[in-house]
């Protein structure tokens, strides 16, 4: 009887909507990053990509973890991967596996993380943002949330808090560490205006007075400072201290999104700080939701405790080293401790660009190309270009090349894939051209090309009113005068 009563203190039954929105949730942002990735990875990464994977399986002695395309890339492989892991996630999304046996979302849900894994491990730089690993880790953790024959096992419940806590309270300390923008509260006087990709909203909560950019700033420090140890505290008598730190974290990803594109790193947040609000919370907020949801869910039988009790050693083991690296002086951001991409440590913007300088590509079909010429501009999808567009709202879809866009000028001009880039305008890629916003040659190919860069800052409210324009953008210098075909290639 004690055995039995031991087992039964795994039992989590007062998280059953944690965990339909965990799973769901998880699969739903998995979902989104396949289809990002069969929209944008072969003209990013394929076999004629701006950096192709063939090249870096011949070149690489190791890949960066293990992945199906170890054996060799094709396309058609990636497509069948793209296409198998957007099922196997909108499966989830559904609820189908979870009707079955534990066993069937487990192998589903790391089926799922095992593709995207594989995705990402030859994805290079496009792929090399926090939020990758970030879903990799979920995808894996959650997989072990089982089915509705079991109640949810407590030690991976915890072990998504732990997740939240690393994904906030280390982007905390990288801030605290960082710029001085975040110690004098001035960080976010400009963040809103230099990130990489503005959204609908950006410009308005940029023009917001001093004050309430400090006051941001305050409260960010709060939300991921003080506020992710609560997460570990579910009650103090009748008061829901974890899930009022769930909602702490939630409203101010919200605000994020609100004002920002951050792929899906802030609806991932969301989806997994919702795992600290129990059953009994919901019944509260909602009084339609029983209050004993889980009540009468049977005990998890022994083999599936054993491999609950498996995969939480597993991430506990691997905790070490981002706890390891939470209180080192040298803290990394968006790190991957192993090849599994399991344990890793999180953060972002340790510093805040003051000034927004935009490299702008244009074209030319004329024969010389002075400043007499008919130079027209490529238009990107999401970052910056034309000064009376408003930017759109992306997130939580991920546009890979205009995120690589906004890091050139902060010293990584001359990578590798933007040469590429430049030759594949010159040629009127259409694959490339797809990824654009607009070709302003119609698909024939330029004779000319040149990238200028630009200083961009929002628009005061009276210039808005003088030029209904949002960005005002000033001439800062050629950074490559006009190359043709010959000369690029």
């Amino acid at each position: 009887m004690q055995w039995q009563d031991w087992l039964a203190r795994l039992d989590a039954h007062d998280y059953e909507i944690a965990r339909e929105v965990l799973q769901r949730g998880v699969a739903a942002l998995a979902f989104v990053a396949f289809v990002s990735t069969l929209n944008q990875f072969r003209p990013l990464l394929g076999e004629h990509g701006l950096l192709p994977v063939p090249e870096l399986l011949r070149r690489a002695s190791r890949l960066r973890g293990p992945s199906v395309f170890r054996w060799g890339y094709t396309d058609r492989l990636l497509v069948e991967v793209g296409v198998a892991g957007a099922v196997l996630a909108a499966s989830v999304v559904l609820g189908v596996p979870q009707l079955g046996p534990p066993w069937v979302p487990l192998v589903v849900l790391l089926a799922t993380w095992g593709l995207y894994l594989s995705i990402v491990n030859v994805g290079q730089t496009f792929y090399g943002f926090g939020w990758e690993m970030l879903l990799c880790e979920a995808l894996f953790t959650v997989a072990f949330l089982g089915s509705q024959e079991v109640p949810p096992p407590i030690t991976i419940i915890v072990a998504v808090w732990w997740l939240v806590f690393r994904l906030e309270f280390g982007a905390g300390m990288i801030k605290i560490r960082g710029g001085r923008e975040w110690r004098d509260l001035t960080a976010l006087m400009y963040h809103h205006e230099t990130q990489p990709m503005p959204g609908p909203l950006s410009r308005q909560a940029h023009l917001l007075p001093a004050w309430f950019h400090r006051g941001e700033v305050l409260g960010n420090h709060f939300a991921q400072l003080v506020v992710p140890f609560l997460l570990f505290v579910p009650w103090i008598g009748s008061v829901p201290v974890g899930a009022i730190a769930a909602a702490v974290v939630i409203l101010t990803q919200l605000w994020l999104i609100v004002t920002g594109n951050f792929a899906w790193l802030n609806a991932i947040t969301v989806v997994l700080a919702a795992s600290a609000i129990p059953d009994s919370v919901w019944h509260r907020l909602l009084p339609a939701i029983p209050v004993d949801l889980g009540a009468d869910a049977a005990s998890s039988p022994l083999w599936w405790v054993a491999v609950v009790l498996a995969a939480s050693a597993l991430l506990l083991v691997l905790s070490w080293w981002p706890l390891r690296n939470l209180v080192s002086r040298r803290q990394l951001m968006n790190a991957s401790f192993n090849r599994w991409m399991l344990g890793n440590a999180y953060g972002a913007f340790g510093t805040v660009t003051k000034r927004r300088i935009e490299i702008v590509v244009e074209g030319t079909l004329d024969a010389t190309p002075d400043d007499g010429a008919d130079w027209r501009e490529y238009a990107f999808k999401g970052k910056p270009g034309d000064v009376h567009r408003v930017p759109r709202q992306w997130a939580p879809y991920h546009l890979r090349l205009d995120w690589l866009m906004w890091f050139l000028p902060l010293g990584r001009m001359w990578e590798p894939w933007f040469e590429v880039f430049l030759l594949r305008l010159l040629q009127a890629d259409a694959p490339t051209l797809r990824l654009l916003a607009r070709d302003p040659f119609d698909g024939v190919a330029p004779r000319w090309v040149r990238v200028r860069a630009y200083h961009y800052r929002f628009a005061t409210r009276a210039e808005f009113r003088s030029e209904h324009a949002r960005w005002v953008r000033t001439l800062e210098g050629e950074v490559l005068s006009p190359a043709s075909l010959s000369s690029v290639e």
